[in-house]
This record gives C-alpha cells, sequence and structure tokens, in this order.
C-alpha cells in the first residue's frame, strides 16, 4: 500500500556567530532557537487571555507571525518532543510514550534526529532543560544540561539558573552557526513528584520557608475567581484554584524567556536569529493532554525572524503542526534531509511535515491546510491508541482501542481537579462541566464532529448519513498518511499488518474476523 498526506509543526530559530552581529545572513550567520513550554496552552495575553500577564511572549508575539491553528502531532510529553526533535510522528521515529523511569520509551535507533542532521552539518547544538527523549545516540547534543542528567526543577523551572545556563552557551568562543533547544518545565503539574511545591510548583523558588528563591523571579499571583475557564474544564472552585496556579507558573515561564531573550541581545545574536516559541501538549485538564480533541492538540506558536519582519504582529489561518519544525530548521541553514530507513524498510524516510518560512512573507494559497495526530501511550499502563486528522471545518478521531475505558495518567489522577469530578460523580453532586466520567471514559471507534457547527466537540456526527461522504474522504486521507508514515497500526483494530516476507513489496491488511 501506497498512501500520501502531509502534515506538520512549529518552531523557534535563532541564528548568529561568537557574539558578533554581521550584516551579511550566510549560513554561517544563522542560527536557530526553540523554546518549548510544558504543557501550556493558551493563558497568555497573546491568545487574548486577558488575566494571565506574558508581557515578554507579547513583546515576542510583536515580533512574529502568530498561528492560530497550530497542533502537536501526538498530546503526551517525550512522544511529542520526539517528533518536534526528528519531524516525524511518534509511531514512525518509536517514541510511543513517557522516556522516563518505567515507562522506558526510546526512538529508533536508526532515526536521524535533528540535533545528530546539525551536528553532522557542522552546526553546533546545544539543549537546557527539558529534553525527556532518547537513546542519546540518536538525540545528541554538543551542550547540554537537561533534566536527563541534573534536576528538572533547577534546569527547567529554575529561570536564574537557565540565565546562567543560556549566558554559557552564548560565551563559548565557537565560529559556526549554532542550534539552542530550550525547554521549560513551566507550567506542567508537580503535584506527583513534588506535592511540597504547589499543583504547579507555584511555591517553587517564591522566597517561602523551605521554597528556596530565585532571584530573577518576581511571582505573580492571581485571585481564583478572575481566572478564565477553559469551556471544556469543570468551574469549580478546586479547579479555579488549580487554574490560578497554573497563571503563576506561566507568568514564571514568560519571564524566564525574557531572561532567555535578553541573553541573546546581550551576546549580538538578535539581527541573524530565528525564533520560535510552543508547546509540547494540551493543558493537563481534562479533554486536554493525551486526549486526540482540540484543547488536546491545539498549541501555541509564534514565529520570529529578523530577515522577514513584513508579517510582524499578524495572524495567520495557516494550519501548522510540530513536525514543521525539523523541514523549517533544515530550510533555514539550507540543510538537506539526509536518505535513510528505519530497520530495514525497503523505502526511505520521508518527513511529512513542511517549511514554515515561506508563511513568513506571505499567506498561503494552497496547503497548511490540515493537521494529522497520532498517539499510542503516555504511561505504560495507558495503550490508547489514537489517530486523527483536523481539517478546517472538521476533525476525525479514530479510537483504537475503544471497548477499554480511556486511561488516566498518575499526574492527572492525583491532582485536585479530576479528585474533585471523582468526588462529585460518586456523591450525586453538580459537575459544572460539559461532560461526565460516562462519556470522558467511554469513547466509539469512530468520532467526527463539525467544528464550524459545534466548535466544543459534543456532538459526534460519524453515523449521520449527511456526513458520510465527508467521512468516506477523511478516513482515506488518514489511512493515506499512516501509510506514508509507516504506522504499524494502520490495520487496527479488525485485521493484521503482513509486510514482510511474501508481503514485502506488497503490504496487506489480513482480515482477523474479530467484530461483533
Amino acid at each position: 500500500m501506497e498512501l500520501k498526506a502531509s502534515i506538520f509543526c512549529f518552531f523557534i530559530c535563532i541564528n548568529c556567530l561568537n557574539g558578533q552581529k554581521r550584516s551579511s545572513h550566510s549560513r554561517r550567520d544563522r542560527n536557530v532557537l526553540v523554546i518549548i513550554a510544558d504543557d501550556a496552552g493558551f493563558e497568555t495575553q497573546v491568545y487574548n487571555n486577558t488575566v494571565c500577564k506574558t508581557p515578554n511572549l507579547n513583546a515576542l508575539a510583536a515580533k512574529s507571525l502568530i498561528f492560530k491553528h497550530a497542533y502537536t502531532s501526538v498530546s503526551s510529553c517525550s512522544p511529542s518532543r520526539s517528533a518536534i526533535l526528528t519531524g516525524l510522528p511518534e509511531h514512525q521515529n518509536g517514541m510511543y510514550g513517557l522516556h522516563n523511569t518505567y515507562h522506558h520509551f526510546e526512538s529508533f535507533d536508526e532515526v536521524q534526529s535533528l540535533s545528530k542532521i546539525l551536528n553532522n552539518s557542522n552546526i553546533r547544538t546545544g539543549l537546557i532543560g527539558k529534553k525527556h527523549v532518547g537513546p542519546e545516540s540518536v538525540y545528541p547534543f554538543e551542550f547540554e544540561y537537561s533534566g536527563e542528567d541534573y534536576s528538572i526543577l533547577q534546569v527547567g523551572r529554575n529561570i536564574t539558573k537557565m540565565k546562567e545556563l543560556t549566558q554559557k552557551f552564548f560565551q563559548t568562543q565557537d565560529e559556526r552557526p549554532f542550534f539552542l533547544y530550550i525547554g521549560f518545565h513551566d507550567p506542567h503539574r508537580c503535584g506527583h513528584t513534588h506535592p511540597e511545591y504547589g499543583a504547579f510548583c507555584e511555591k517553587f523558588g517564591n522566597g517561602e520557608a523551605g521554597m528556596g528563591t530565585m532571584p530573577d523571579w518576581k511571582p505573580v499571583l492571581y485571585d481564583p475567581k478572575d481566572v478564565i475557564v477553559p469551556y471544556f474544564v469543570p468551574d469549580t472552585p478546586i479547579v479555579r484554584e488549580e487554574l490560578s496556579a497554573q497563571y503563576t507558573t506561566i507568568s514564571r515561564l514568560d519571564q524566564g524567556i525574557g531572561l532567555v531573550l535578553k541573553e541573546l541581545e546581550a551576546a549580538g545574536y538578535s539581527d541573524n536569529t530565528l525564533i520560535l516559541y510552543s508547546s509540547d501538549n494540551g493543558i493537563p485538564f481534562p479533554y486536554g493532554r493525551t486526549n486526540a480533541y482540540e484543547p488536546s492538540t491545539m498549541e501555541p506558536l509564534l514565529v520570529s525572524s529578523p530577515l522577514t519582519k513584513d508579517r510582524n504582529g499578524q495572524t495567520t489561518e495557516a494550519f501548522a503542526s510540530l513536525v514543521d519544525i525539523v523541514p523549517t530548521v533544515l530550510d533555514w541553514f539550507n540543510v538537506t534531509y539526509p536518505s535513510y530507513h528505519i530497520f530495514g524498510k525497503t523505502k526511505d524516510v520521508e518527513l511529512t511535515g513542511k517549511s514554515l518560512l515561506p508563511l513568513l512573507h506571505e499567506e498561503p494559497t494552497e496547503g497548511f491546510d490540515r493537521a494529522f495526530m497520532s498517539q499510542d501511550l503516555h504511561e505504560i499502563t495507558m495503550f490508547y491508541p489514537m489517530r486523527a486528522l483536523r481539517t478546517r471545518t472538521m476533525r476525525l478521531i479514530h479510537n483504537l482501542n475503544f471497548r477499554m475505558p480511556f486511561p488516566i495518567d498518575q499526574d492527572f489522577y492525583i491532582s485536585g481537579t479530576f479528585q474533585d469530578i471523582l468526588n462529585r460523580t460518586r456523591e450525586g453532586q453538580p459537575l459544572h462541566w460539559f461532560s461526565n466520567l460516562q462519556k470522558y471514559y467511554n469513547r466509539p471507534e469512530w468520532e467526527l464532529f463539525d467544528l464550524k457547527e459545534d466548535p466544543q466537540e459534543t456532538r459526534n456526527v460519524a453515523m449521520e448519513e449527511q456526513y458520510s461522504a465527508i467521512l468516506k474522504d477523511m478516513k482515506l486521507q488518514l489511512l493515506n498518511w499512516q501509510n506514508v508514515t509507516s504506522d504499524p497500526f494502520i490495520c487496527a483494530p479488525w485485521g493484521v499488518l503482513q509486510d514482510a516476507g511474501a508481503y514485502k513489496y506488497n503490504h496487506q491488511c489480513m482480515p482477523l474476523d474479530n467484530g461483533l
């Protein structure tokens, strides 16, 4: 089976050399900075949240093209970061779930990540903060201070420490262009790992007894009654408390980004650096992270180029996906994607993302109108594979393991929000939510939403006759993309893929006769 399709992505770039400003912009002058937040959403003034103050992101947005339709290719931390750094969806690069502890997922050994390609192209690579992918041989960085070897609280949330590490990277005497990836750990929850610091580590470094201090952080506190409750989240006092804590850590993230950008300017790289800001997945609330819905997969995306300022501060209707980061960065550096196979497959690996650089000049007249998504696990116990396609007006979700209740991760389960939902459900109290636990847990195999008529995805129209042609077409597009990206789940749940031996050159889905 040979199928065709396309996917998109997001990225931040920076470029400059040896702390000196230059008048020309050859490849030697170009550098890339990618800034990735952790479980961040649209709680910023850039995206019309008038409560959560983000002056540094506001300033970056004024110098950026702002994306309204940017999507992660998977709403889970390690898989998403692997897609950002390889340009391949998780099922193609092998990072099916979380990398840490007993989850222990890793990308395939043959995968050519962005850092590996750039290292081989004489471009200096650096990573500060959250990495959360492996193995090291696939994701090598010359300069690395990450949560793999250091406290993630220090290298991912301590913005003073992150500023100092950024200084260290920029002060290194090296004439090569660079690619610097900064992974903030804010505003990720921390009640599961460090409850002493609050639900979102909002107390970490705030100067109170036992919390430590960060000289560069000026904590911003929010009144729970003032927060903006997203439509997909229950509106209860406990949830509002958590959202106010989340806002505080978003403000810390914002201040950290401001520090990084000041270091960039001080080092003399502002005039030749492409910058992109986004997040790995949806916010850690119901219908957010680990799901395949709009709140799960839609991400903020700012792309700022010092070479193209015509669209600064403008908003684009173009679709983008996190897998667009690799082709964009390679385009910026004028580096060719290598030819290679994964575990002996006969066809070359091909990127399905596109470079976003042309969008900095003008709005596209075609393409950039859909995004694909793939998820298999988050934690090792959370086997719930999903494939999804988002077009201008529709969203299609294929729940492959639909006979199993949708799983809940450890981090979210222990949260005040989920415990509040559980307790209210058990006690028969009002949920103040547009959904309920039974609906959240139990999902059909196919979900189709008309986003023009139903932007909150409350009415599944997959079985309605008037949508049958749309459903058929979107299923085919999804299947084509699965084929191009060598999806091992392409025949699930009703068949078995045969792609070796007698079927090496003629892949087939063999029926299981396992339907009801």
